[in-house]
């Protein structure tokens, strides 16, 4: 073929197909965007460009993937009308006679290991195999670790593991890795991999890389209901011939199909299914032939065969892969004849097929795919939804994707205060009727006062939240599960990469809206090292959840006519310092770093109220278990740092005035709340306060927020509990006020003057915003980066909410 018949994929016009010749450009790159299915040979169509005209939506293999601008000047393509010319790999797998399935001896527990690309369905399969309730989201990224069911099925314990969703088991993303490693490492007894039948030919790839691995296996062809609607036709049978194990039908998000699934994984763990075989799939004569020339050469240590099958083993060192050749380098004395014969093979390669030996190994790959396929499925483009089409052109048009999206995003911060402020009343209510019981049961005394001062103060002033979290993790569980999240990344990856994060690092951070600690570890969904950095370090000042309580008590206190928008205002100011700091980091530690951004759009769903309903109950068990553990022993001990030393002579002097009024009077009531003043100040952690005071009184804190921000730093919500403990004492209004918040309200210095303003209160709300991460997030950083990075973490996020909550007090009561 004539150079000039082809051009670049990213001079293709809008609603234009054309067909991919080849893959240019380096690395992660290019495994990357061939495993999504840009290998010779297939068909694209260009379906639209983002709000700022970068990234562009593609259309290859049934699914739609997202591009950016540079990425589709590496692709060569050619017009449909030379799809002729264009030479297909077909390569037909052939059954092996020369290998076993990797077993463990027969027993009566089958762990089986759950493998498949994102969206595929797997989390809710593994629901409702299980009876847990994992959550459930509509992009890349849902499951970062592996989690584990129990049940039990025709007389056989069976541990079933979801591990996490990746389009292949190479080493570029950590996922890709974990995945890999636990099948090597820990030999689950047989993998069941899931399918989303409508895109099989894509799905496919990482059964393929399954079959290289050698292990027993089971697919479930998910989402069949929608492969029926279209009026394609799959046959299964042929299609069980043609890869060696049995393939059924499932439907996860109602359960059908799955105890079928569980009868073929008890037959193949008894040695009673006939449709299992071991096939090898042909990657043609050279590449066979070469991997013929480097078998000896390993075969000598068989005790490798026990993790990796040797022909695994030899694809792997072809494709350059760090991670095995590293594996390799330690199980032999002298790598070098297996380093020199495997270069050899890779030029001899290179030079029949005059492609690298990835792309050539990868083109084989779909090759297998596109001969079983061509075999087995009748495919029927589907009619597309003429509602979820339009509502994909308005949320992501150029003009309109961007008011949507901070539209959709200040509905939700207002609908958390709004719908949240009627169970917040309720919940108020009855801390108040429990507080009154206790009162009256117990006599006056220390226990007393820890129950009701301390106990019911503490919990009780963070519970009343609950509501208002758990309608924000609502809105975030529609944003997820209706594939709206991954769109939001595609509307905001242009202005993301100028500011130095990744497209795919607003899901993460978005995710930090609910709980740092699962956004830090979705980082993983971005291959580069260093851009999981650089989102690390951002996701701290996405207002999490926890954060949420300290706001809603200072907004409604001081800000009640404007709720919504200054809780909205403050979420964005965290944005705002978020891509600072990726600027910031860009610029400095992380200069010339530049990753690809290939990223699937899942198609619209329609949210199940069962999986809204499950991330909903999973975060408020979350919270109220936090609520039993933490934030309760956090209570009980600041309550006895408030509460001793419980006598002095300025004390006794006191209780000796109060002996001598009428209980209820007025003067009765004056003395008892400058009793628990004195006490409060007197005690051990009034002289903590006013040790840490000067650091914090340029900010317009006084001794009882400071010390309130000291135990934030394990968990934000303890904030809010030490302030119920801490003041208490200052006075409430009427019965029909909200407790702590009369008493910040009233809240005063000795001289008279108020000890929050609106703007004490906003300058604690930007600490509140900008300071360190609770303890687990820290750890959760540390873990999936650096011990330095975690600690430059803490100590940066602190130095900035310092700086700029001293600034804006400052020049705000300036300004007056």
């Amino acid at each position: 073929m004539e150079s000039k018949e082809k051009k670049l994929l990213l001079d293709v016009e809008q609603g234009k197909e054309c067909i991919v010749y080849r893959v240019n450009g380096q690395g992660g790159f290019r495994h990357r965007v061939m495993e999504m299915g840009f290998v010779r040979g297939e068909k694209v169509k260009v379906i639209k460009s983002a709000p700022l005209q970068d990234p562009i939506e593609y259309k290859i293999m049934q699914s739609h993937v997202s591009l950016r601008r540079t990425e589709a000047a590496h692709i060569e393509v050619v017009d449909v009308d030379e799809l002729s010319k264009v030479e297909k790999y077909s390569f037909q797998g052939t059954i092996s006679e020369d290998a076993d399935f990797h077993s463990e001896p027969f027993d009566k527990t089958i762990t089986v290991a759950l493998v498949g690309n994102p969206n595929c369905g797997k989390t809710s399969l593994f629901n409702h195999a299980t009876g847990l309730h994992e959550h459930v989201g509509n992009y890349s990224g849902v499951t970062v670790s592996s989690k584990t069911g129990t049940f039990y099925h025709k007389g056989y314990t069976i541990n079933l593991v979801d591990l996490p969703g990746t389009y292949s088991i190479t080493e570029y993303s950590p996922e890709e890795l974990y995945v890999r490693e636990y099948i090597t490492e820990q030999h689950p007894d047989m993998i069941l991999n899931v399918v989303d039948t409508g895109n099989l030919a894509r799905n496919m790839f990482l059964t393929t890389q399954l079959i290289d691995m050698n292990v027993r296996m089971v697919m479930a062809l998910n989402m069949y209901d929608v492969l029926e609607k279209t009026g394609s036709k799959l046959d299964i049978d042929q299609l069980e011939k043609i890869i060696g194990f049995p393939c059924v039908p499932t439907i996860a998000k109602t359960g059908e199909g799955i105890t079928h699934v569980l009868d073929h994984i008890v037959n193949i763990h008894e040695e009673k299914e006939t449709l299992l075989k071991h096939i090898h799939i042909n990657y043609g004569s050279s590449i066979e032939k070469e991997i013929e020339k480097i078998k000896p050469l390993i075969e000598s240590h068989n005790e490798i065969a026990v993790d990796y099958p040797f022909r695994y083993i030899i694809l792997k060192l072809l494709e350059g892969d760090k991670h095995t050749e590293e594996m390799i380098k330690k199980s032999f004395a002298d790598f070098e004849p297996i380093r020199k014969q495997v270069e050899e093979s890779r030029e001899a390669i290179a030079k029949t097929y005059d492609e690298d030996i990835t792309s050539v190994i990868t083109n084989a790959k779909y090759g297998f795919i596109r001969g079983a396929l061509n075999e087995t499925l009748e495919w029927k483009e589907g009619v597309q939804n003429d509602l979820e089409y339009k509502a994909d052109r308005i949320l992501t048009h150029k003009w309109l994707g961007f008011p949507f999206l901070l539209l959709f995003l200040f509905l939700m911060f207002e609908a958390t205060f709004q719908l949240g402020a009627y169970p917040q009343d309720w919940i108020e209510s009855l801390v108040s009727l429990i507080c009154d019981g206790v009162k009256s049961v117990l006599p006056e005394g220390i226990l007393a006062d820890l129950v009701v001062d301390g106990i019911i103060a503490g919990v009780g002033g963070v519970i009343v939240f609950l509501p208002n979290i758990l309608i924000l993790f609502f809105f975030i569980a529609i944003l997820e599960d209706t594939g709206y999240m991954a769109r939001a990344a595609f509307i905001m990856d242009r202005v993301m990469h100028k500011v130095g994060l990744h497209g795919k690092s607003f899901i993460p951070m978005l995710s930090g809206f609910g709980c740092g600690v699962p956004a830090i570890m979705a980082t993983r969904t971005l291959e580069n090292p260093k851009d999981r950095i650089i989102t690390m370090m951002a996701i701290p000042f996405m207002s999490c959840s926890a954060r949420l309580p300290v706001y809603l008590l200072l907004v409604s206190a001081f800000f009640a006519e404007k709720q919504g928008l200054m809780l909205f205002l403050i979420y964005l100011i965290g944005i705002v310092f978020a891509i600072l700091t990726a600027l910031l980091l860009k610029k400095t530690k992380f200069k010339n770093n530049s990753e690809e951004f290939v990223m699937e759009l899942p198609p619209y769903r329609i949210p199940t109220w069962r999986s809204v309903l499950i991330h909903m109950w999973d975060k408020a068990v979350q919270y109220l278990k936090k609520m039993g553990t933490v934030i309760l022993l956090a209570s009980i001990i600041l309550w006895a740092l408030n509460y001793f030393p419980s006598s002095s002579p300025e004390l006794d002097e006191i209780d000796a005035k109060i002996a001598q009024v009428d209980e209820g009077s007025e003067e009765y009531e004056e003395l008892t709340l400058l009793r628990s003043s004195v006490q409060s100040e007197n005690s051990y952690i009034g002289s903590i306060g006013k040790f840490i005071a000067p650091v914090f009184q340029p900010l317009g804190f006084d001794w009882k927020t400071s010390v309130s921000i000291l135990t934030g730093l394990a968990a934000k919500e303890i904030v809010v509990s030490s302030m119920g403990i801490l003041y208490q004492a200052d006075g409430e209004a009427d019965e029909e006020s909200e407790k702590l918040v009369s008493a910040l309200q009233n809240a005063q210095y000795k001289d008279g003057t108020h000890v929050f303003t609106p703007i004490v209160a906003f300058s604690l709300m930007l600490f509140i915003l900008l300071c360190s991460p609770c303890i687990a997030a820290v750890t959760a950083l540390a873990k999936e980066s650096t011990a330095k990075w975690a600690a430059f973490a803490v100590v940066y996020t602190t130095f900035m909410a310092w700086i700029v909550s001293f600034a804006f007090y400052q020049i705000a009561s300036l300004i007056g």
